[in-house]
């Protein structure tokens, strides 16, 4: 049974969402003091975090970047600003998705469960992927490319991997967002290309230029060329 820590200030949303979680199954709890969420998520031990944005003393972003500084467990940020720039707030303050409210339950479950799965469940054939220079190491979920090396995102891995097991073929963003969350009905494509933009600048730093090449109309594919 997944532990799953609900950070919502709204009694009404957190009521519901409570209910829900465990009559899913989930063995949940509610923060109860806004100004010891770091502390309450820490003694429950949760393998998944809900984080409403905006909270009493301090909003989600922060709290997640607290929890971030000990825990890896994948944040899910819930709020009604669901605008690119929230979007790109959460996923750089180390977010793994984002729900928009108001939501559906059925949606909120469906994300629940592609998370966990992704992060609990996802497993890889090889340590290493190799493809134009670039090496992607699976265990660490970093790029080497040359003498730089590059910490990487869940999403930012997935992405990657993905793209470098097809061995420069083209794989479309319905298939990747499938491969990534399990639940292309319900992911914003938005969500999608902040990750790649995300995931493109990284690899530019590194001198990975043009590695992930956009095929119009059709998805991603990562170059042929050799950057050595």
């Amino acid at each position: 049974m997944y532990r799953v820590f609900l950070v919502e200030d709204d009694e009404t949303i957190a009521a519901l969402v409570m209910k829900s979680l465990r009559s899913w199954g989930y063995e949940a709890e509610c923060a109860r003091d806004f100004r010891e969420v770091l502390g309450e998520c820490t003694a429950f031990s949760p393998q998944l975090v809900l984080m409403d944005i905006t909270l009493p003393f301090y909003n989600g972003y922060y709290w997640c970047t607290q929890i971030r500084k000990t825990s890896s467990v994948p944040v899910i940020f819930l709020s009604s600003a669901a605008d690119n720039m929230n979007i790109i707030m959460a996923m750089d303050m180390g977010g793994d998705d984002f729900v928009a409210k108001p939501f559906s339950l059925e949606v909120l479950l469906a994300k629940i469960r592609a998370v966990l799965r992704r992060t609990y469940e996802f497993g890889a054939p090889a340590e290493l992927l190799t493809f134009g220079g670039a090496v992607l190491n699976l265990e660490e979920s970093a790029v080497v490319f040359g003498e730089q090396k590059t910490e990487l995102t869940k999403n930012e891995f997935r992405i990657l991997a993905t793209l470098m097991a097809g061995k420069g073929k083209i794989i479309s963003r319905t298939e990747l967002m499938r491969r990534l969350w399990e639940t292309d009905c319900y992911v914003d494509e938005n969500t999608l290309t902040v990750n790649v933009t995300r995931l493109r600048k990284k690899l530019e730093s590194m001198g990975l230029t043009d590695f992930i090449v956009t095929k119009k109309g059709e998805g991603y594919c990562v170059s042929g060329t050799d950057h050595r």
